[in-house]
């Protein structure tokens, strides 16, 4: 039967008007939806930042030799340090610089921030009162090589044997004696482990024995080690090794900023007139010369990661063997590369961007 026509409108009005309330709750639902996963979407931040300082030892306050490395199971990077007893108020002559203990921290935003991990637990201790100090860590085939300065008790003076033994591990934390280091003396310090381009690898360090200059050894396979006596006729400790901008960098710290020297071979060495962080900053704790430093190269940028006594300024020092001159921190500037030579500005804002590392 045909409709008459105006029926037929009605009919169609009827049936829009249906469908119209019909699509009403699945638009609210899509707005909804769209509302959730907008929320869910992180916003663009701009980098953050390094506060000054960088980092503080919770334990004793006296953060110092801080080495970075990628910790492959927690994909997070971790800081080792030495940390000295600042705050212990017994402790006489150097004893506070002795009986210290590796800590860690960690970064889980490319180093920009770091908390307080851990100790290391480092299962060679034979002596009372052992002391570890400044760790140098590299990662080779699948575990991680710790070189580690020991000290065999606390003592009141710095006149006593020291010796480098290596260690390994294979998740960062628990720690295996492999050997003491046959290096040309039994008073060395602060080593610096670094791959050269033949696969091998050699070992810098500090011969107390000879005006504190720096040494080196020579390892095809980081078990076997043979000393090749000086590489550097300075005084310093604390040598980082490093490549950047198709050259060699060696840094060493002189107690009076950081000097740099430059090798195309690893093995002949020239020095740039400048040091660094030898001037006082201006940030918080930053007021004193920057030591013993690790250098961590990553997307073409490098950054120093430094340790200060804040209480140690020229402005402004502490009374000597105080808790405030005896405490330390560390702090970050980014390197610069400009003719030829290393310089950085500890007062410019520092924007911490350390890429998880290429697997080899």
């Amino acid at each position: 039967m045909k409709l008459p026509s105006s029926h037929l409108c009605l009919a169609l009005l009827a049936t829009a008007a249906t469908s119209a309330l019909a699509q009403k709750p699945t638009a609210a639902k899509a707005a909804k939806a769209a509302a959730v996963l907008k929320a869910t979407i992180p916003k663009a931040t701009s980098p953050k930042p390094a506060p000054k300082p960088l980092f503080s030892d919770p334990v004793y306050d006296g953060a110092a030799d801080p080495v970075i490395i990628w910790n492959k199971q927690r994909q997070k990077w971790w800081m080792f340090y030495t940390n000295r007893r600042a705050t212990d108020t017994t402790a006489t002559g150097v004893t506070w610089v002795h009986g210290t203990r590796i800590g860690i921290a960690e970064s889980g935003d490319g180093g920009t921030t770091w908390t307080h991990r851990d100790t290391a637990n480092i299962n060679y201790r034979p002596d009372k009162g052992y002391t570890h100090w400044a760790p140098d860590v590299v990662e080779a085939n699948g575990q991680y090589h710790m070189f580690l300065t020991y000290v065999p008790g606390t003592f009141t003076d710095w006149n006593h044997q020291r010796v480098i033994v290596q260690l390994s591990s294979s998740d960062l934390l628990n720690w295996k004696y492999v050997q003491t280091l046959p290096l040309i003396t039994d008073k060395v310090i602060d080593a610096s482990v670094f791959r050269l381009p033949d696969g091998t690898w050699r070992l810098w360090y500090n011969n107390e024995r000879d005006h504190k200059s720096i040494y080196y050894a020579d390892s095809p396979d980081l078990l076997h080690w043979t000393d090749h006596g000086q590489a550097l006729n300075e005084r310093g400790e604390g040598p980082k090794v490093f490549r950047w901008h198709e050259q060699y960098w060696m840094i060493i710290d002189q107690w009076k900023g950081m000097a740099v020297y430059h090798s195309d071979d690893l093995l002949h060495w020239t020095a740039q007139p400048e040091r660094l962080l030898e001037n006082p900053g201006q940030g918080r704790d930053d007021q004193a010369i920057g030591g013993h430093c690790d250098v961590v190269v990553s997307n073409g940028r490098a950054y120093v990661f430094y340790f200060t006594h804040p209480g140690r300024s020229k402005a402004n020092p502490a009374p000597t063997n105080s808790i405030a001159a005896r405490r330390s921190v560390i702090q970050v500037a980014e390197l610069e590369f400009k003719d030829g030579k290393l310089t950085c500005d500890r007062n410019k804002p520092t924007l911490v961007q350390l890429r998880k590392p290429k697997s080899k």
